[in-house]
């Protein structure tokens, strides 16, 4: 016997439903997505081909642009020296600016927001805008156009940036750890080395790792500083783009694929150390 008016069993079924301007965003973050792996994929198949004129699709695929972009623009030498810089950068950045972290986190001075917002200026300030006179500094002193100029240009926007990110990290650790090595007779260096270093190893790896992105992409400074022997490796990619009508494009194409490659692998590196909720800063609480 069979009984009309009963409910299906079973869970309902979802209607996506969503207002126009939901459906507005989201047509547009997919035509971004879309116009952004069209130009990827295009570099990326041109670097595979061997001649693409008019279709879809190249005549062959080759991968003889990838050795012919290892020998003509160097690229060995250009990591090994993109390599040196980001070591040096990553190292001295960390040097400075942990203890500098750590006095702006445990300690309250007359103009600390000042002080503060001078670290931050060359983040916010697009390079270039400090970049020109920086150079000037520095090729007046003897400084520029060595490796030296590179990596001195560059910890000016690297050691604020571990600043940023150190500080979080510091206030999330309670002082009463500090309070209570102090007690035991334990001095400055020594809570600083034994008590707070090993637990700010995540920090650190951050901090290291996000300035390790940043000098790799830097531009601007680099270009503004570098010689002859030391163009790291997105300087040596803007001089082969000048030269295109010198080089195959495929080969240009091919040393692009290249250095995207190296900055997806330090992308994926990074997202696996940091989290992106730690670079904001808690709010201290107010003692009842």
């Amino acid at each position: 016997m069979t009984t009309f008016g009963l409910a299906r069993s079973g869970p309902p079924r979802r209607r996506i439903v969503g207002t126009p301007a939901a459906w507005l965003v989201w047509g547009a973050v997919i035509f971004f997505l879309l116009n952004v792996l069209g130009v990827v994929g295009s570099v990326v198949v041109n670097s595979f081909g061997t001649h693409w004129f008019g279709g879809w699709l190249p005549d062959g695929v080759t991968g003889r642009w990838y050795a012919e972009a290892w020998q003509d623009f160097g690229l060995l030498e250009l990591i090994i020296v993109t390599v040196e810089v980001c070591a040096a950068v990553v190292a001295l950045s960390l040097v400075i600016g942990v203890p500098a972290a750590y006095v702006l986190a445990r300690r309250d001075f007359p103009g600390k927001k000042l002080v503060y917002l001078a670290f931050l200026l060359p983040i916010l300030m697009p390079p270039i805008t400090y970049g020109i006179p920086l150079a000037t500094v520095l090729y007046k002193f003897g400084f520029a156009g060595n490796l030296s100029g590179v990596i001195l240009a560059n910890l000016v926007p690297a050691v604020p940036f571990v600043i940023l990110t150190m500080t979080p990290f510091i206030e999330q650790i309670d002082p009463a750890i500090e309070r209570a090595a102090r007690m035991c007779g334990a001095g400055l260096r020594e809570v600083f080395l034994r008590i707070l270093t090993p637990l700010l190893i995540p920090g650190i790896l951050a901090a290291g790792i996000l300035v390790l992105v940043r000098t790799v992409g830097m531009f601007e400074l680099t270009f503004l500083t570098a010689g002859p022997d030391s163009q790291t490796l997105i300087v040596a990619l803007f001089y082969s783009m000048s030269a295109a009508g010198i080089r195959a494009q495929q080969s240009v194409d091919a040393m692009a694929v290249i250095y995207t490659g190296m900055m997806l692998v330090l992308l994926v590196i990074a997202l696996r150390f940091v989290n992106p909720t730690q670079l904001v800063a808690r709010v201290k609480e107010e003692p009842e």
